[in-house]
């Protein structure tokens, strides 16, 4: 028997990730002096999250240390489970590292036990799409051989776009560079960015105007969507939920039938793309 653990850079909702009985390892971000490890919005205020940030406020992600993954991984093993963790893109960020060393002791003191990852190659709901159908394959009954065959399919047609409000957040995290964050901002520029085949985020275009930029992304899922009746469509909203709805709702008129949710976007993410931010993941021809 093995426990499914993902991660809450996933970003699925709390209820549920508790009705899908998914073993969670929350990730920490600092606003001012007080670190917080986000609960998949169980108590988060969104609102006062974003309105920080408006206000200039420059939140912190952090990656967990050895210690950390130890205390989630252990109670597991001892029980006698093994462990597999769909994990958000590990080019994201150095908090992997960790976890492999972590890994690397439990195994030398639990020999018998198995733990396995597996890269989901893109984050946020796009890491959560496929935690999602993992765990689908998980409740029916896969093996570890099986979850991983079927994630090794499923990866390569997850799709994640996304389009900013605002530079000044991606500046901040090295994305962009100043000259280009103040022009941008000057003339409305909107990049669109997306998770390439090794869980790289890449410019894939600049469009001027977010509604504009809003019809390039549904250009993308008439170009590329595969399989939209089989599989949710998830999009992300950073305190912009009208707009979201708005989109959405556009998404349902060409798509019909669609099986769309809307969620917002959580801190750890948020820091990082800023308020104003819509994501869009759906299953794809490729990514």
């Amino acid at each position: 028997m093995y426990r499914l653990f993902c991660d809450s850079n996933c970003e699925l909702w709390h209820t549920r990730v508790k009705e899908l009985g998914l073993e969670l390892i929350r990730m920490p971000y600092t606003v001012g002096d007080k670190e917080y490890f986000y609960d998949m919005g169980e108590h988060t205020d969104f609102k006062a999250f974003f309105d920080q940030m408006r206000k200039g406020a420059v939140p912190k992600t952090s990656a967990l240390n050895e210690f950390a993954y130890l205390e989630y991984f252990e109670p597991v093993l001892k029980r006698g489970e093994d462990i597999y963790y769909v994990t958000f893109s590990h080019c994201m960020s150095g908090t992997f590292a960790a976890m492999k060393s972590a890994i690397a002791k439990l195994k030398q003191k639990y020999p018998d036990r198995e733990i396995r990852f597996k890269d989901s190659k893109t984050i946020s709901l796009g890491s959560g799409f496929v935690t999602y159908y993992a765990a689908l394959r998980y409740n029916e009954g896969a093996s570890m051989d099986e979850l991983d065959k079927y994630l090794d399919e499923l990866i390569p047609h997850t799709a994640t776009y996304f389009v900013v409000d605002d530079l000044t957040y991606l500046y901040r995290g090295g994305r962009v560079s100043g000259v280009s964050k103040v022009m941008g901002n000057l003339l409305g520029i909107k990049p669109i960015l997306y998770f390439n085949e090794e869980g790289k985020i890449l410019n894939i275009n600049k469009v001027k105007g977010f509604k504009k930029a809003l019809g390039v992304l549904r250009d993308y899922m008439k170009e590329k969507g595969s399989e939209l009746d089989k599989y949710k469509t998830f999009m992300l909203q950073a305190d912009c939920e009208q707009v979201a709805e708005d989109f959405a709702q556009s998404l349902r008129n060409e798509f019909p039938g669609l099986d769309l949710e809307i969620q917002p976007v959580g801190p750890v993410i948020g820091s990082h793309c800023g308020p104003g931010t819509i994501g869009l993941i759906f299953h794809a021809k490729e990514k």
